[in-house]
């Protein structure tokens, strides 16, 4: 009942705002909003993806495809030149890339004539180490999830009842969360964790993260995935197949995955 209550809540906020551009990844959360904003407020909702080396190919294209299963408009922004101030990965780098980000998006709203811009933060983002959230109050960027009070296992419940395919998605996060803060990042190491990742995904991981450590790459994998990694096969193919994408070395953590673990040292 009072899950009803906040997916009502959130419709309203939806109704009121009457024009709207969402900033649309393809995750749990950006496709929920997508969907309840489209069916509130039709052909008054634009989605905006953006498209960088920062975010997997597939990912864009998972976005592309549940867009037209809506029936939304759908914009793909391209950032080429935006990168170049947290190519050495600053601590601030959320901070900086979501206002670049957001100021593009803005962009594209004045041109359609649209104020309100939307992003899919949920309760449960307040909760953990977000610089960006800084950059999204500076720009006045709406969270309708936030404001409707739900958070992620409530959005996946209602993502199931309207037969959402993205209700059981593994959380995502940017490529940059792999480097160490103060590394110089590449589209060539970029492509390299996009990969490793990916081929994890080809062997059956579900929830994975291929954090860089200069020539190591160590892997976390949700902590009940841990002891596929006792069967030796499995072991000689991510050696071989990571080695071929440039590590020296390759690692397992033991503590498994963990939102956020190269964050541990930041101050908050």
């Amino acid at each position: 009942m009072e899950l009803e209550k906040k997916y009502d809540e959130l419709k309203n906020i939806l109704r009121k705002l009457e024009k709207v551009v969402i900033a649309y990844s393809g995750g749990v959360d950006s496709t929920f909003l997508l969907k309840v904003a489209y069916d509130e407020l039709g052909e008054n909702v634009l989605a905006v993806t953006v498209d960088t080396p920062m975010y997997p190919k597939s990912e864009k294209e998972l976005a592309i495809e549940i867009g037209k299963e809506i029936g939304v408009t759908h914009k793909i922004l391209e950032i080429k030149d935006g990168n170049e101030i947290i190519k050495f990965n600053p601590e601030d780098r959320c901070y900086v890339c979501k206002k670049n980000i957001f100021k593009n998006i803005k962009e594209i709203g004045k041109k359609n004539y649209i104020e309100n811009i939307l992003d899919g933060s949920n309760t449960d983002d307040l909760k953990t180490y977000r610089p960006g959230k800084k950059a999204l109050e500076e720009l006045e960027i709406i969270s309708p999830l936030v404001l409707a009070n739900l958070n992620k296992l409530e959005i996946r419940k209602l993502s199931k009842k309207l037969e959402l395919e993205t209700h059981n998605k593994p959380s995502f996060s940017c490529l940059m969360t792999r480097f160490e803060y103060g590394e110089e990042v590449t589209k060539e190491k970029l492509k390299e964790i996009e990969n490793c990742e990916n081929f994890l995904k080809e062997i059956g991981f579900k929830n994975y993260r291929v954090r860089k450590h200069k020539h190591i790459a160590r892997i976390e994998v949700d902590k009940d995935e841990r002891v596929k990694f006792f069967d030796i096969e499995i072991f000689d193919k991510v050696n071989k197949y990571f080695k071929s994408q440039g590590f020296k070395y390759v690692t397992v953590d033991l503590d498994g995955y963990i939102s956020g673990s190269m964050d541990i040292d930041i101050k908050k």
